[in-house]
């Protein structure tokens, strides 16, 4: 069994992701952050009448992380959500395959943006909310493709009903920002925040 390599940061306490997500634990384990997952059971309400999407990605962050903030008093919690947004169109995950064909039918040969907010709140401080926003181009596609995409299972439970860091690579084209944030998750911003709040620090030796 190959041993992992430590990443280049340490937690200097524990964190608590309020996300099942297996990408964004992903992320944070490759920075070498010590940290337990625990699901938020918040519910994701739809947009509010004239809600611009990146404000509704940033309280749909907000409200997972307090939920579990509020069952974890003391604690440093993270959470973070995904939204695609193709004009006026937020895109959650697809209800079923007919549902993920319309929205990849709609994205082929576009550009949609897709806005990851995270929420970090910790002992001492206020919570922080941030959006970000990356721009992606889509190639067109058929039918057939996208109704072979569909057919692998991945398009069931991902924001827009496509995998940017998986099977759905080949769907995109090119894009402008950040590729993390596509997946799940803004690294770099997370890690800015965490780190101005001394929550993380690189690692020594």
């Amino acid at each position: 069994m190959t041993q992992r390599t430590p990443g280049p940061f340490t937690s200097t306490v524990p964190i608590v992701l309020a996300s099942t997500s297996p990408r964004r634990r992903e992320l944070l384990a490759d920075l070498g952050l010590d940290f337990e997952v625990v699901p938020s059971r918040a519910e994701e309400p739809a947009p509010l009448p004239g809600e611009k999407p990146a404000d509704y990605a940033a309280r749909m962050a907000l409200m997972k992380t307090m939920e579990v903030a509020e069952r974890h008093p003391g604690r440093t919690v993270l959470g973070a959500d995904t939204i695609v947004v193709l004009g006026d169109w937020i895109m959650g995950k697809p209800a079923d395959p007919d549902e993920a064909l319309t929205m990849l039918t709609a994205l082929s040969g576009r550009t949609h943006q897709v806005i990851s907010a995270f929420c970090l709140t910790a002992p001492g401080h206020d919570a922080l909310t941030r959006a970000v926003t990356t721009d992606v181009d889509m190639r067109v596609s058929t039918e057939a493709e996208l109704r072979a995409y569909i057919a692998t299972g991945e398009p069931t439970d991902k924001a827009g009903a496509y995998a940017i860091q998986g099977v759905g690579t080949f769907l995109v084209t090119a894009i402008r920002g950040s590729y993390t944030n596509v997946v799940g998750l803004p690294v770099a911003r997370v890690l800015e925040a965490l780190i101005e709040r001394g929550l993380v620090e690189p690692r020594r030796g």
